[in-house]
C-alpha cells in the first residue's frame, strides 16, 4: 500500500474541495451583490422571518458558518437583537445541506468540462456578472474534482484490516462516531468538507450508513468552532449567538445519536433508491429541519439560558434611529426636525468614538478599539439612514424654500460627522499598526499628541453644544479651537523633524505621528464645518 499515494491524493483532494466551496460561495456573494448583511439586518424583525433569512443567505454564500459569523458581527455592531441572531442561526443550519444534495449528486466525471466552462467565462468575457457566473462555476467544478481525488486516495484503504476494523466499530459504538464527527470537523473548520468527505468514503462502501450518521451529528457540532472563535472578545450578545450555536447543534447531536434506529429507518424510507451519498445529505437535512422545527419554539427559553450561562449587562446603545419616523413624513418640517435630533445623537456618537479611540492610543486596551468600531459602524448606519429620511423630506417638496436650503445643510453637516468617525475609525489603526509593530513614542511626542487630542474632543464637544442649540457662541469657540488645532499642527510637525534629526524619535514613530496630527487637524476642519453652517443658519 503507497501511503504516500494516499496522504498526497487525500489532502490535495481535501485542498481542491475547500479551494471549490470557497471559490463557488465567493462568486456567489459577489453575483447577488454584497447585500446579504443588509438582508440580515433588515428581514429578520420575527424568529420564523429569520429562519427564512437564514436559510436564503446560506443558500446563497454557500456557508453557514459565514451567516453566523455575520449574524455575529451585526449583533455585536448592535444592528441584531440577540432573538433576532437566534432565528438566523437556526435558518443557516438548514442552509448549509445544500452543500451535501449538491455532493449527493454524482457528477465528478464531468468536474473537468464544467471546470472548462468556468474558465472559459472567467478568462474570456469581460463583463463582471459573465466573471462572477464563471467563479460559481468553476468552484463547483472544483468542488468534484477534490471529491473525485480523495476518493482515488481512500479507495486502497478498504483492503486495510485495521481501517475497516475501526470503521465497523464506529457503526456499533455510536459515541465513538460522533466524536470523531465532532474532532474532524474543528480541525477542518467546515462541516461542508468533512460531510462531503463522509459522503465519498461512503460511496466507496467503507462505511454504513448507519456507521455514518453519528459522524455526521458529530460534524454539526464540530462547525459550530467557528462561531465560538468570531465571538472570543466579543460584546457579550455576541457571545450569546455564538453559544445558541453550540447548544442548537449539541442538543440536535444528543437526540438523533439517542433516537438512531428511527432517525436510520426515516432516512432509509426518504432516500428509498437513491445512492448512499444523497441519503447521507437526506439525513443532513432531517438533522437540520427536525432540530429547528424544535428550537423555534423555545427561542425565549434559548435566550433565557445564554444570558444566565453568559451573564452580564447588555450594551444600552441603541444601534438604529431613534427619531426618524416614516409616518412624520407627512408633516415634512417636523420630519426635519426629527432629523436633527438624529444628527446630533450621531454627532455624540462620533465623540464618544475618538474618546475611545484616544483610550486605546495612550492605554493599548482592545476593548476601548471595539467599542471605538463599533460606534464608527453605527455611524456608518445612521449616515445612511438619516441620509435616505432627509431625500424621502426633500421629495415632498413641501418644504419653504429656507427650510429646503437648511435641509441641504443638514446633509452636509452628516456628512461632516460621518468624516469625524472615519477619522476615529484611522486612530485606531494607527494605534493598533504602533502595537503590533512595537513603536514607542518620545515622552515629548506622548505630551503632544496627548494635547493635540484634548484640544480636538473640546473642539467636537463644542460643535455639538452650536449644533444641537443653533448656538452662536458655542459655534465661534469651534472657529477658534479649530484655529488653535492648526496651529498645534505646525508646531507639533516642527518638533517632530528636529526630534527626527536629533535621533529622539524613531522613523516609524514619525510616520505614525504625523498621520495621527493630520487626522486630528482633519476633525477641526469638519467642526469648523459644522460651526459655520450654525453661523450661517443665524444670519
Amino acid at each position: 500500500m503507497d501511503w504516500q499515494e494516499i496522504l498526497f491524493k487525500f489532502v490535495g483532494g481535501l485542498g481542491i474541495f475547500l479551494f471549490g466551496i470557497k471559490f463557488m460561495s465567493d462568486g456567489l456573494q459577489k453575483s447577488a451583490g454584497d447585500k446579504m448583511r443588509g438582508i440580515l439586518e433588515k428581514y429578520t424583525t420575527n424568529p420564523i422571518l429569520g429562519v427564512l433569512v437564514g436559510i436564503i443567505v446560506t443558500c446563497l454564500i454557500q456557508s453557514s458558518s459565514g451567516t453566523t459569523v455575520m449574524a455575529i458581527g451585526l449583533v455585536n455592531a448592535g444592528l441584531m437583537t440577540l432573538r433576532q441572531a437566534i432565528g438566523v442561526v437556526l435558518g443557516a443550519n438548514i442552509g448549509t445541506t445544500m452543500t451535501a444534495f449538491i455532493v449527493g449528486i454524482k457528477i465528478e466525471e464531468y468536474a473537468l468540462p464544467i471546470i472548462a466552462v468556468g474558465a472559459f467565462f472567467l478568462f474570456f468575457l469581460n463583463k463582471k456578472k459573465f466573471q462572477y457566473i464563471g467563479q460559481v462555476i468553476f468552484g463547483f467544478g472544483m468542488l468534484f474534482l477534490g471529491l473525485s481525488t480523495m476518493s482515488g486516495g481512500v479507495k486502497p484503504l478498504r483492503e486495510l484490516p485495521a481501517f475497516t476494523d475501526f470503521m465497523i466499530q464506529m457503526a456499533d459504538q455510536p459515541v465513538l462516531g460522533l466524536l470523531v464527527g465532532t474532532i474532524f470537523t474543528m480541525v477542518v473548520q467546515s462541516s461542508s468538507a468533512t460531510i462531503g468527505i463522509l459522503q465519498t468514503i461512503a460511496d466507496e462502501g467503507m462505511i454504513s450508513l448507519s456507521g455514518s450518521l453519528p459522524i455526521l451529528f458529530g460534524d454539526n457540532i464540530g462547525t459550530t468552532i467557528t462561531a465560538v472563535l468570531a465571538s472570543i472578545g466579543a460584546s457579550i450578545a455576541a457571545r450569546r449567538t455564538a453559544l445558541v450555536h453550540v447548544i442548537f447543534n449539541v442538543c440536535g447531536a444528543i437526540i438523533f445519536t439517542l433516537l438512531l434506529p428511527v432517525v436510520l429507518w426515516v432516512v432509509l424510507w426518504l432516500g428509498e433508491g437513491v445512492n448512499i451519498r444523497m441519503q447521507i445529505a437526506y439525513a443532513h437535512g432531517l438533522f437540520n429541519v427536525t432540530n429547528t422545527l424544535i428550537f423555534l419554539p423555545l427561542i425565549p427559553v434559548l435566550a433565557w439560558i445564554v444570558t444566565k450561562v453568559i451573564p452580564g449587562k447588555m450594551d444600552e446603545i441603541q444601534f438604529k434611529p431613534i427619531y426618524l419616523d416614516d409616518r412624520l413624513l407627512a408633516t415634512p418640517a417636523v420630519a426635519l426636525g426629527q432629523a436633527q435630533h438624529e444628527i446630533v445623537r450621531m454627532g455624540q456618537y462620533a465623540r464618544e468614538s475618538l474618546q475611545d479611540a484616544t483610550k486605546f492610543f495612550f492605554d493599548r486596551d482592545t476593548k476601548y478599539a471595539d467599542l471605538a468600531l463599533q460606534k464608527e459602524e453605527l455611524i456608518n448606519e445612521l449616515n445612511r439612514k438619516i441620509t435616505d429620511y432627509i431625500i424621502r423630506i426633500h421629495q415632498k417638496n413641501a418644504l419653504p424654500a429656507g427650510e429646503s436650503e437648511k435641509a441641504s445643510g443638514w446633509f452636509q453637516t452628516v456628512s461632516d460627522i460621518e468624516r469625524i468617525g472615519d477619522h476615529a475609525e484611522n486612530v485606531v489603526e494607527l494605534a493598533e499598526f504602533s502595537i503590533n509593530n512595537k513603536i514607542l513614542f518620545s515622552e515629548a511626542a506622548t505630551k503632544e499628541l496627548q494635547e493635540m487630542m484634548e484640544v480636538a474632543d473640546q473642539t467636537v464637544e463644542k460643535a455639538l453644544v452650536a449644533l444641537e442649540g443653533q448656538d452662536t457662541e458655542a459655534a465661534k469657540a469651534v472657529l477658534e479651537l479649530e484655529t488653535k488645532l492648526d496651529d498645534l499642527e505646525v508646531v507639533f510637525r516642527k518638533n517632530h523633524i528636529i526630534r527626527l534629526n536629533q535621533n529622539v524619535c524613531s522613523s516609524g514613530a514619525g510616520t505614525i505621528y504625523l498621520d495621527l496630527l493630520t487626522n486630528l487637524e482633519r476633525i477641526g476642519d469638519h467642526c469648523k464645518n459644522i460651526a459655520q453652517f450654525v453661523l450661517h443658519e443665524q444670519h
